[in-house]
């Protein structure tokens, strides 16, 4: 995962490069899995029996993509940054058609978005795996991008992040039960 600057020898070019995974990714607890079914079965009935059948086709979708994203672990991919612009899975972005970019943070990785100019608004997310390579791409992309240190919140962003909220994260259940205050509680309710 570490960033490479002395690249220069395959092609003069390319100037950094880094390895990282293609999406940021936490491995879940069958708990977390076991939410989503009863989640979607809950949603199925209440679909099936107020009549709109077809709409259970898209629920157990969305069930499936939901599966396949927490079980399967994302390749990793190297990214490069060029003299023409941004080189990564095989897309390249130049910087002529490049607007600015910012840093997000998703399960404890550094998200990279860059955004293109309108009426697109295409969005790249690249995965910065540490500090150095998130200081180094800064360097290279000031030069030709602008750098917005608050990302714009839609709407959806604001959605999104709601909804993420709303499904339980199993650290949370795990440092609670077996939190220091409920051994000690535990030890002495036992030792009465």
């Amino acid at each position: 995962m570490e960033g490479s600057s002395n690249i220069t020898k395959e092609n003069p070019q390319r100037l950094f490069s880094w390895k990282a995974p293609l999406r940021a990714y936490k491995k879940r607890s069958k708990n977390i899995l076991r939410f989503y079914v009863a989640l979607s079965l809950l949603i199925s009935l209440i679909v099936f029996f107020f009549g709109d059948r077809i709409l259970l086709i898209p629920i157990l979708t969305l069930v499936f993509l939901f599966y396949v994203l927490t079980v399967t672990p994302p390749p990793e991919v190297e990214h490069y940054v060029t003299t023409f612009g941004i080189e990564t899975t095989g897309i390249t972005l130049r910087w002529e058609v490049l607007s600015h970019f910012y840093f997000t943070k998703k399960f404890g990785f550094d998200v990279l978005t860059v955004v293109s100019h309108a009426p697109y608004f295409y969005h790249a997310y690249l995965i910065v795996p540490n500090e150095n390579i998130k200081q180094q791409v800064v360097e290279l992309f000031t030069k030709h991008l602008m750098y917005m240190e608050k990302p714009p919140r839609r709407f959806t962003d604001k959605v999104v992040d709601f909804l993420s909220s709303l499904v339980p994260d199993e650290e949370d259940h795990v440092k609670k039960a077996v939190s220091p205050s409920s051994l000690n509680q535990t030890h002495a309710q036992a030792s009465l």
